[in-house]
């Protein structure tokens, strides 16, 4: 097995970077998620649950560290600010921040309690400390699962873009095969060690239309069906280090 991908998004819920090589620390990968939008009426973070635009939008990180956005349109904006907020904000047809995960505050998100329903209750969910990641710091995603979700709904793209991975690992074969992970070490090249610790449960996200690819409810159904509403495994990071596209990874 090895690594496969390696996916970066500075800015919650907004199109990410691929990445040769990364950093892993405590919070996760380094300058995933740093960032998010807030509703300043709400005080919510903004994700793709609840206002799919942001998914047409794409955020990478300068080597400053700073967020660089570019907009549906076209138009980029670097940093945070008033000038981002206000270019934000006119995008999204509301008042909205650029917030750092650092900052303090509520770390509030929205999502519907049918993922398939708009219309449905929206309920809340609290974000831990860290980056704004839903759970734990890291997302693993391997190809089998992806080619096991093809096999159940095969009119559908899974495109690994849809489930937002931090790490796709190349594993031949096909099942849903991250899930043996949990409760184990993974090792990932010669310097990283993560603990995988449950199933992502997934949500409307999956569902989402974005550049190349179409809005697709059955792709959310076939793995409520199929698997419990689940792709890929949440992990929390046992030894710090680099990974590397190619890295040998190792479980147990």
């Amino acid at each position: 097995m090895q690594v496969r991908e390696l996916w970066r998004h500075p800015v919650k819920s907004l199109q990410g970077e691929q990445l040769a090589e990364a950093t892993v620390d405590a919070d996760g990968l380094v300058g995933d998620r740093e960032w998010g939008i807030r509703d300043e009426a709400t005080g919510n973070i903004l994700t793709g649950r609840r206002e799919p635009s942001l998914l047409l939008a794409s955020a990478r990180r300068t080597d400053e560290g700073d967020p660089a956005i570019t907009l549906p349109d076209g138009d980029s904006i670097t940093g945070a600010g008033e000038a981002t907020d206000e270019a934000l904000s006119t995008w999204l047809g509301r008042r909205v921040r650029l917030v750092s995960a650092l900052e303090e505050g509520p770390r509030q998100a929205e999502y519907f309690e049918d993922a398939t329903d708009d219309t449905s209750q929206a309920l809340t969910f609290t974000m831990p400390t860290g980056h704004l990641v839903d759970t734990l710091p890291l997302l693993l995603l391997t190809t089998a699962s992806l080619r096991r979700g093809q096999e159940v709904h095969a009119a559908g793209e899974w495109d690994v873009r849809r489930f937002r991975p931090n790490l796709l690992v190349e594993v031949d074969g096909t099942g849903w095969v991250e899930d043996g992970w949990c409760g184990q070490r993974v090792r990932v090249g010669e310097d990283v060690e993560l603990e995988p610790k449950a199933p992502c449960e997934r949500c409307s996200m999956v569902t989402r239309p974005q550049p190349g690819l179409g809005r697709d409810l059955d792709v959310f159904r076939a793995l409520a069906r199929e698997h419990g509403a689940t792709f890929g495994v949440w992990s929390s990071v046992a030894t710090a280090g680099q990974v590397r596209l190619g890295d040998t990874v190792a479980v147990g």
